[in-house]
């Protein structure tokens, strides 16, 4: 049972694997046996995260990658099969809080808009479409996507973030149900809170460890073995689902466990 977990021999593309969740699935995959291409817009990061996987034994690549660009995501692709010879698992990770929190949807511009939508939604889209001939011409493959726990509910002047993560559900259904007779699956990773680099500045209002049932909020190394599981043959039946990582977070309900109104209902 336990072979089923090695991802030796495996190549995994990431995107947005330099920082946070990134890193650590990266990390993770690379200790299961899988070789990794790590893209990013940050060359530092990514170039940091690609040593950490050549120090357990495996080769890594970064290339630098806006996912936001569709022709820089089809070169990433490119470049991922010229350097290992296949892509078996595309991890689409890329997203962005932007650290700005709330805004009213009247102050929230075209830039705001198109910049969240396409970093969290777009790009994966973009991923996905620049590796999906490659996959079926191998006879198969996986796509896991990254959403969030904001994905299955709305935020108080939470736009882009909520509508980009809500995209990323409908987009693994999609291609669950369009590229399956092809041998590509699709499942996807729904995280609750698990304070990063990337979210540490943000003032968006999101759930602490009190709103959550195990009364606490993730870590980002446990993300590394649920990666794992869906980047190997362990996972070959898991197709269409929807992974929540977040302490029972969304068990609670669509609205976290203890939320209360800030302006009392009247009834």
């Amino acid at each position: 049972m336990l072979e089923k977990l090695s991802l030796d021999g495996k190549t995994v593309v990431i995107t947005g694997g330099g920082t946070g969740l990134g890193r650590e699935m990266s990390v993770a995959m690379a200790k299961a046996g899988a070789d990794m291409v790590i893209a990013s817009r940050r060359m530092g990061p990514i170039e940091e995260t690609a040593e950490a996987v050549r120090e357990q034994g495996r080769r890594a690549i970064a290339v630098s990658t806006d996912v936001t660009d569709s022709g820089q995501v089809n070169r990433l692709i490119e470049r991922a099969i010229d350097e290992f010879g296949k892509v078996d698992v595309l991890f689409n990770n890329a997203g962005i809080v932007r650290g700005q929190g709330s805004i009213p949807i009247w102050d929230i511009s075209d830039e705001d808009w198109r910049i969240g939508i396409d970093t969290n939604l777009t790009g994966a889209f973009y991923c996905s479409r620049a590796v999906a001939k490659h996959m079926i011409e191998r006879g198969g493959g996986k796509i896991v996507n990254v959403s969030s726990g904001f994905g299955f509910r709305g935020g108080r002047d939470n736009y882009m973030y909520t509508c980009g993560k809500g995209g990323i559900v409908q987009l693994t259904r999609t291609i669950t149900t369009s590229m399956s007779r092809y041998g590509i699956t699709c499942t996807c990773i729904v995280p609750g809170f698990i304070p990063t680099e990337g979210t540490a500045e943000s003032n968006d209002t999101l759930p602490r460890g009190g709103f959550i049932p195990m009364g606490r909020v993730g870590m980002p190394h446990e993300m590394g073995p649920l990666a794992v599981y869906l980047a190997s043959d362990a996972s070959d039946y898991m197709n269409g689902e929807m992974f929540a990582i977040d302490g029972g977070g969304l068990a609670g309900g669509y609205a976290p466990t203890g939320y209360a109104p800030e302006i009392p209902l009247e009834v």
